[in-house]
């Protein structure tokens, strides 16, 4: 089995993103998807206390039999429901996940959740639309084949949902509509990235 600072993917490529996004001081962090729980023991190091939920049972099961595991609450449940305290979270964070749910509500669930001065971060899948996107098409494939060359790629045991519901166009108007002031960036290995701090009353 390959060890966990050995597995390499897509999304796993782009967890500095996310923890670059975490607020200093952080003291209490939500990681919505957290599948196995990779980057919610990465987060661990950098929160002082970390909630992560998971529809998936098997995946939760994985991530609380971790070495790792102790000090972060690991949730089976539906994010969207879950009776988490309004503004009671300095981060929410989440990898692949948000075109699992309806987009705005979801990001409007996270903004509900965060304390003032908290911060979203968010790094998700969106269709290409040809021929706009082609050129990032390319650039990805081409990307993806050289990092296989010298990464051992790791495919993940949670439900994938394919194709995404929302192309890169529409997840940013999506973004920019729920959250003003949201940064969006499209990232090379077929992702884009939302970063977004609340601000106070």
């Amino acid at each position: 089995m390959t060890a966990e600072n050995e597995r390499w993917n897509h999304n796993i490529h782009y967890h500095p993103v996310i923890l670059r996004a975490v607020p200093d001081g952080c003291g209490r962090a939500l990681d919505v998807g957290c599948g196995e729980g990779m980057l919610t023991r990465e987060l661990r190091r950098v929160a002082g206390h970390v909630s992560a939920i998971d529809l998936d049972g098997p995946s939760i099961d994985l991530a609380r039999r971790h070495v790792d595991a102790s000090g972060i609450d690991y949730l089976l449940g539906d994010f969207l429901t879950h009776p988490f305290e309004s503004a009671s979270f300095d981060a929410v964070v989440s990898v692949a996940t948000l075109h699992h749910m309806d987009a705005a509500t979801a990001l409007d669930r996270m903004r509900e959740l965060l304390r003032p001065g908290g911060t979203l971060a968010v790094v998700g899948l969106a269709y290409s639309r040809i021929p706009a996107d082609l050129p990032w098409e390319l650039a990805a494939a081409v990307g993806t084949r050289l990092y296989k060359l010298k990464r051992t790629y790791w495919e993940h045991s949670a439900p994938m949902v394919w194709p995404p519901p929302e192309s890169y166009a529409g997840m940013r108007h999506i973004a920019e509509e729920t959250l003003p002031g949201v940064r969006y960036r499209r990232h090379l290995l077929w992702r884009y990235s939302l970063t977004w701090t609340k601000p106070a009353p």
